[in-house]
């Protein structure tokens, strides 16, 4: 068993739901910056320690966004989406997460 193995929390899971893929985080991945969706309950501090031992790379920075659901017809009938809540991730210079392939 790997040294990184070891450490991981089975919890680092819980925090980091998916990535987000699309055009404007595609285009963020340029400045060396990647987008997740992550648990709405999730800290900043949780989930750059989520990062940095999943992906084994070194986190600058985390911002956060919370999207609230909107009201949208859904069959004729209202709905409401749920709230979201995204990790904007800076990654230090030299380190780059690949989030096309899976964990």
């Amino acid at each position: 068993m790997s040294q990184s193995a070891k450490n991981l929390d089975p919890r680092h899971y819980d925090v980091i739901v998916a990535p987000v893929i699309t055009e404007k985080a595609t285009m963020l991945s340029e400045h060396n910056k990647v987008v997740f969706k992550v648990a709405r309950t999730a800290t900043k501090p949780q989930i750059k320690a989520a990062i940095e031992k999943l992906f084994d790379v070194k986190v600058k920075s985390v911002n956060t966004i919370v999207t609230e659901g909107k009201v949208k017809v859904f069959r004729g009938r209202p709905g409401q989406r749920s709230d979201v809540k995204k990790a904007v991730v800076t990654l230090e210079e030299g380190h780059s997460i690949d989030v096309t392939t899976g964990l």
